[in-house]
């Protein structure tokens, strides 16, 4: 078994982090996130989807719409403060 985190989802947590910790109470659009990550949109929205669906402490939410944009939830700051420190 490969124990390894795919690098797609260290990249999304990494910026959905940093925009916890630039801009908190705000979400950032999901284009913001892929640029700021280097990820096909695609890439993005897959990752988000199997975050945002895990149901044992999911750590980002999602609005939908045209552009979209996403945000941690109090279970992902926990997370993301366990991964990364208090700050980036």
């Amino acid at each position: 078994m490969n124990d390894s985190i795919d690098p797609a989802l260290v990249a999304v947590l990494t910026q959905l982090w940093r925009a916890k910790q630039e801009t908190p109470g705000r979400a950032w659009s999901l284009a913001k996130l892929s640029k700021q990550s280097d990820l096909p949109m695609s890439t993005l929205r897959r990752q988000l989807a199997g975050f945002v669906g895990c149901r044992a402490g999911g750590g980002a939410d999602r609005r939908g719409g045209g552009v979209g944009s996403a945000w941690l939830t109090s279970e992902g700051v926990t997370l993301c403060s366990a991964l990364f420190g208090e700050a980036l």
